[in-house]
């Protein structure tokens, strides 16, 4: 995994730099002691280390404003970084470069429950949002499972999801404005408490876009009612492929549940030891269903959800009586990610998404890969959805298993691709896919979505060598091509 050729003339002036940004963010808020950036290093994807040059922590809009225009006019690239989450390296750091922390935006500025939204600084925590409003019966809907500690500001980036994003959306789908500052430090206000904008859909554009095209120092979000009633179903079966049959059943079947997710032997194995959540220790693979709504929908879409269980082999299924039941049914699945680091060293956190019905033969060819490249494989799957997690256990003290997790994982996001799904579904490209973009896209797809890119950074100052695998430079992709002397369409006019 190759980053840009750090620029030797940026990193010779990093006093000159450190000075200027002093100036805009006094005291503390400018880092340069080499222990002090050493905590800045990586993110979640922590295969991946690089010390960035300078770390800044402003506190307002303004100073945001300010170091991206400084950064701009010095030719100095920045990384934006929320709280660090990221699983796929969006906020790894480069050595010639600034990071950006927006940790001190961590303010809840206004609740507006007559229009159910809220505005909130990009710093406060995704489960933070919900925890201000819970006293008045609202909650945000998208809920990644890091949502204890993930930014919103970072959800935006990354257009995360979560175990209830089947029914209520992804990120995008719960965001009505933004404030983002560009990289010359121009501030825009997009959206807002209205439910659409006219002209372009620029939210849409920078919801998902990792950063590379503008930093977020504000967000309104939607707010939910709770619903009246919320039950889960936890059924397990005796292969995760029948498991998988169960999923695509109960959609086909008209039912869009609440959450819909999936995990198999090893990881049923590992959130129990961690959580005691009563999970059944006897079976291949486990799911649990929500529904939600008013109590006698529940009570029968629970009933069919039973029933088509029991027709696709399930051997155990079990219905939450109480609210402390369901939750503990999700503790399980929320702590997976950590739970699994009990059974081995390290793991590899990989995110495609597949169509559903396509789930059982994933499953299937998943462990044909894992015996072939001699690693195991754990699985966790937002299932209603077809968002995969597998989870390839390794240990990095032992040489070249690093490298062969990582080509473990490439054969899952190609296979991904291969029957019809994505790259990723909520942990985005940054440096983990970037070089699996073409599996993909083909050359002038990626060229499109470079030349946007090109017209909110024309320098390529904001998160460069990320999401694409050859970064042009704005002009190359703007220019006109001579063939034995002739333009291409030598008729056309040229301005």
């Amino acid at each position: 995994m190759k980053m840009p050729v750090p620029d030797a003339a940026i990193m010779a002036r990093r006093e000159e730099i450190a000075a200027a940004l002093r100036a805009i963010v006094p005291g503390e808020g400018v880092i340069t002691a080499e222990s002090e950036r050493r905590a800045y290093e990586s993110d979640g994807l922590t295969a991946y280390r690089t010390l960035p040059m300078i770390v800044v922590l402003p506190s307002t809009t303004a100073q945001v404003s300010a170091v991206l225009r400084t950064c701009h006019e010095l030719g100095v690239k920045v990384v934006p970084r929320g709280s660090g989450t990221s699983l796929s390296g969006g906020a790894l750091p480069l050595e010639d470069g600034v990071l950006l922390g927006l940790g001190k935006f961590n303010k809840m500025l206004e609740i507006d429950f007559d229009n159910r939204c809220a505005r909130v600084q990009p710093g406060v925590t995704n489960l933070g949002i919900t925890n201000a409003v819970a006293h008045a019966g609202f909650y945000y809907a998208p809920d990644p499972s890091s949502q204890i500690a993930c930014s919103i500001g970072g959800n935006v980036a990354e257009n995360s999801g979560g175990v209830h994003c089947l029914k209520y959306g992804l990120t995008t789908n719960n965001v009505l404005g933004l404030e983002v500052v560009l990289i010359d430090g121009t501030v825009l206000r997009l959206g807002g408490k209205h439910l659409d904008s006219p002209g372009y859909d620029l939210l849409g554009v920078l919801t998902g876009s990792e950063g590379l095209l503008a930093v977020v120092t504000e967000v309104t979000v939607r707010l939910l009612r709770r619903p009246a009633t919320q039950r889960a179903v936890l059924m397990g079966f005796p292969s995760s492929e029948a498991g998988g049959d169960c999923v695509a059943r109960i959609i086909g079947a008209g039912i869009i549940p609440g959450g819909l997710e999936m995990m198999d032997k090893p990881a049923i194995h590992a959130a129990e030891a961690f959580v005691h959540a009563g999970y059944p220790l006897d079976v291949e693979a486990l799911l649990i269903c929500e529904l939600d709504g008013p109590e006698a929908e529940v009570d029968h879409l629970i009933e069919r959800v039973e029933s088509i269980g029991r027709d696709c082999g399930a051997t155990i299924c079990v219905v939450s009586r109480s609210e402390e039941e369901r939750l503990r049914f999700w503790a399980g699945r929320k702590a997976a990610f950590p739970a699994v680091g009990r059974i081995s060293p390290d793991y590899y956190c990989m995110d495609g998404t597949i169509p559903r019905k396509r789930l059982p033969e994933v499953l299937a060819r998943m462990q044909e890969m894992s015996r072939r490249h001699g690693l195991r494989v754990a699985n966790v799957f937002h299932a209603g959805d077809g968002n995969l997690h597998p989870l390839i256990l390794y240990d990095a003290n032992v040489p070249g298993e690093l490298e062969k997790a990582e080509e473990f994982g490439s054969d899952i996001l190609r296979l991904c691709v291969e029957v019809g799904g994505v790259l990723t579904g909520e942990h985005g490209v940054g440096v983990e896919k970037r070089d699996l973009m073409e599996v993909q896209f083909g050359p002038e797809d990626l060229a499109q979505q470079q030349r946007l890119k090109c017209a909110f950074d024309p320098d390529g100052l904001l998160n460069p060598g990320k999401v694409f695998p050859t970064l042009h430079r704005c002009a190359e992709l703007g220019r006109v091509h001579i063939h034995h002397g002739a333009t291409r369409f030598p008729d056309l006019p040229r301005f």
